[in-house]
């Protein structure tokens, strides 16, 4: 099979288009002929070594596809099932080989394409609205990268929720793509303060939540933005890790900090299929749009890096085995 690989950190250029040999299932798991696959940003930090794997490694960790095979003890899983999944090692090639328990079938009326671009940034958005800080109606909050893949997702979700949305973004295209998802009110914060942009429209209250997944550069004035007993909820760094905080700083506001991640967020089987299941069975009604912007061959993988570390691309990228 064809195989994305490193076998050293480094930028796009250490990524390898390669053979490997076919793979086989083992017990409770199926094997996936990959039809579409997810690019994000914690393929980038995986790849570069920010949070390194053990080399070498088959970059990505989201995908969609035919099961091909399945070995014992694999549930209801049948080959020629459409599967999508996501957090788990390995999906930059022609075959994956998943645990069973972390496929999720594909609702009638959508395709593996449809679960490549939806599976991690989907489940991520549910989980920062519904469970890291749940939002509640009147709810004033701020989505950064809000043209970004799980920005587009996370303000519909918000706004579902009864939400009031604050988005920054970086050009005037992309705050039409934030304003189509619903964003209230967006930001451009290559223009503007958005911190004293916040503070002005909420006269100084502040706001329940900020989602933040550029850190770096949004990180202290995210925290400024927020109101007593405000989330400060970091769940990327797409502009770098943030320096150290002195966490009195918390304490003016009785503010909370959290950083999660996706798998803290499914660790059963039912919450994945909770999560899951609330956003396939939104995008089939079409309550929950998907935007792909860009669709780059399987061989074509170190553009696709280049191009979302860039962050220039809006929605999501995928690549096709």
């Amino acid at each position: 099979m064809k195989a994305v690989q490193i076998t050293e950190y480094g930028g796009p250029e250490v990524m390898n288009y390669v053979d490997l040999p076919d793979l086989t299932p083992g017990d409770g798991q199926a094997l996936v002929r990959m039809q579409a696959v997810g690019v994000n940003f914690t393929d980038t930090y995986s790849r570069s070594g920010v949070n390194p794997p053990p080399l070498p490694w088959i970059v990505g960790v989201e995908g969609a596809g035919v099961v091909q095979e399945v070995g014992s003890g694999a549930g209801d899983l049948r080959e020629g099932d459409v599967v999508a999944y996501s957090s788990v090692a390995g999906s930059y090639a022609e075959q994956a080989v998943i645990p069973a328990s972390r496929l999720v079938k594909m609702p009638e009326g959508l395709d593996a394409k449809d679960g490549a671009a939806v599976m991690l940034q989907g489940m991520t958005a549910h989980y920062l609205c519904h469970s890291t800080y749940r939002v509640q109606p009147g709810d004033k909050v701020l989505v950064h990268a809000g043209a970004g893949g799980v920005g587009l997702l996370l303000i519909q979700m918000v706004k579902r929720l009864g939400g009031y949305v604050f988005s920054t973004v970086s050009t005037e295209e992309k705050a039409e793509l934030a304003r189509g998802a619903g964003a209230d009110h967006v930001i451009l914060y290559t223009q503007q303060d958005f911190a004293e942009v916040v503070k002005e429209a909420t006269d100084g209250a502040g706001l329940q939540v900020v989602y933040d997944a550029v850190g770096k550069t949004t990180f202290d004035g995210s925290i400024g933005c927020l109101g007593r007993r405000g989330h400060m909820v970091l769940y990327g760094q797409a502009s770098g890790a943030p320096d150290p905080l002195d966490v009195r700083r918390l304490g003016n506001g009785s503010l909370y900090l959290t950083r999660p991640g996706l798998g803290d967020y499914t660790v059963t089987r039912e919450e994945l299929e909770e999560r899951a299941g609330d956003i396939l069975g939104w995008v089939q009604s079409g309550e929950l749009k998907l935007r792909v912007e860009h669709v780059f061959p399987l061989s074509e993988a170190a553009e696709a890096h280049r191009q979302l570390e860039s962050r220039a691309t809006t929605g999501k990228l995928i690549l096709i085995p």
